[in-house]
């Protein structure tokens, strides 16, 4: 038991509170993410086309407005006033959403994204400035806190599966609004520990802070209309999306290119290197609320025991092992690594691209062992998301750590903006997969399922091709990582 209480003791101010902060932060996305491609087809009429388009574009903005935030997080709203400001216009866009026409979903979609698309940047740098850059325990506090998010997933698709069988949409976005607005009474009642540590902001003079936080409230409140038009131009947005993506990436290199320190520069590049890796992951990953989700709703036999599964509901084999996976992958990692094992950034990424690539070509397989009426059995796509989750974790929460020990200060938050930019150009992308699959519907699975077997395999193989690419390169990667002061 002292053990123990020495390890609570242990952990910085403020990171046990950001674990519980993330868990009813993640609620209204969590429903949002896996209910709005369903939502928009069997409430609102929208052609899968339309809607795994929009879903595209709220990947990319949820996930592309995080490098906006990196920037103005810090620099001119401090985190903790940003993330509150942004919770504050989630709760806002749940309850535009609860309205159930097609013009407040416009609306709830931008009051929304704009408000997570900035604030979520805000939790993993408030958390990883509470770490020292050489400090191991960040790696841990990063699985915790995906942990602590992916809990709220399993709450959130668990819930959103249950009103999906009953498609009770007001009831499932008024929980989404109740469940955000409880993240702001967690980082109230926090207030004073969740302050900003070594951030630009701090040197500010009083007239320089108030000057930038009333300029930061004029940007988040005036991206709201920008993005609700931009959501009704799709195609555009995305290939919006694209573009920016493109030019961040020169962006970095340039800077990776001019920064003097040689030490940091050779950090720069290794991030560069297994951000580009990072890309092909989460172009498969996002999938999962779009293509995977068709798949399961109209290719895959849903009846499980003589119980049906909501779509939701198998999305939490991916929060189960999360939740479960990511303290037990910690304290697994600790122990083979007091043990001698290199178990390092660089391996880790090339597994996950292996793994995701595995995930995928299981479908085709279960394609092939279809029944006679086309339809997959259950086993198949559950081995996908147990395969993609392993990957996950293997890649999301390092990548986050990745960001304090390989960014320099000065470019920090927008290094981990980018990171996360990545996810939002990779969910355009799976929108493109998307929406090569034709229209079909529930009990024509043997037509769709010839289209879905290339589709997977493609992506499949491709991805495992990436991740050997990254098994090559581990001794350049090392080296490059290596340049630091730490040398293990």
């Amino acid at each position: 038991m002292l053990s123990i209480r020495q390890k609570i003791a242990a952990i910085p101010e403020g990171a046990g509170a950001l674990f519980f902060i993330q868990i009813f932060a993640t609620l209204g996305f969590a429903v949002l993410y896996s209910t709005l491609v369903l939502y928009a087809t069997k409430k609102l009429n929208f052609s899968i086309k339309d809607a795994t388009a929009i879903m595209g574009v709220f990947g990319a903005f949820n996930y592309g407005l995080h490098l906006f935030g990196g920037y103005l997080g810090g620099r001119f709203i401090s985190n903790r006033n940003l993330f509150v400001g942004g919770m504050v216009l989630q709760v806002l866009g749940c309850a535009s959403i609860a309205g159930g026409t097609s013009a407040l979903l416009y609306w709830g979609l931008a009051l929304f994204l704009t408000g997570s698309g900035l604030n979520v940047t805000c939790l993993n740098l408030m958390l990883t400035q509470r770490f020292k850059p050489e400090d191991k325990r960040r790696e841990s506090a990063f699985l915790w806190n995906y942990a602590g998010m992916n809990l709220g997933f399993f709450i959130g698709f668990t819930v959103a599966g249950y009103y999906q069988l009953q498609e009770n949409y007001p009831s499932l976005f008024i929980f989404a609004t109740v469940g955000n607005f409880l993240a702001i009474v967690l980082a109230a009642a926090n207030w004073k520990v969740l302050s900003d540590l070594n951030t630009p902001l701090l040197e500010a003079s009083p007239l320089q802070f108030r000057l930038r936080l009333l300029l930061g409230i004029l940007i988040l409140v005036g991206l709201v209309p920008v993005v609700h038009l931009m959501l009704h131009h799709a195609d555009l947005s995305g290939n919006l999306v694209m573009l920016v993506s493109a030019i961040i990436a020169l962006v970095l290199a340039y800077l990776a290119l001019i920064h003097k320190d040689a030490c940091e520069r050779n950090r720069m590049w290794a991030y560069l290197l297994l951000t580009l890796g990072s890309l092909v992951f989460w172009a498969l990953y996002q999938m999962a609320p779009m293509g995977l989700q068709l798949f399961a709703v109209n290719n895959v036999d849903r009846m499980v025991w003589g119980f049906e599964v909501a779509p939701q509901w198998i999305q939490n084999i991916n929060s189960f092992t999360i939740m479960f996976g990511g303290p037990l992958m910690s304290v697994l990692f600790d122990k083979l690594r007091a043990k001698g094992w290199n178990i390092d950034i660089p391996k880790q990424f090339s597994a996950s691209l292996i793994l995701i690539g595995a995930g995928f070509l299981v479908l085709p397989v279960g394609i092939a062992f279809a029944g006679a009426n086309g339809l997959v059995a259950f086993k198949w796509i559950a081995i996908s998301y147990l395969l993609q989750s392993v990957a996950e974790l293997l890649i999301s929460p390092i990548g986050y750590a990745m960001i304090g020990r390989l960014a320099p200060r000065q470019y920090q938050g927008i290094m981990m903006g980018a990171w996360m930019l990545v996810t939002g150009t990779a969910s355009i992308m799976a929108s493109y997969f998307s929406g090569l699959i034709p229209e079909a519907s529930e009990g024509l699975a043997a037509s769709t399922n010839p289209t879905y077997h290339q589709i997977f395999s493609a992506l499949g193989w491709s991805s495992v091709a990436v991740g050997i690419l990254l098994v090559v390169l581990i001794p350049f990667l090392r080296q490059l990582i290596r340049d630091n002061a730490e040398t293990a």
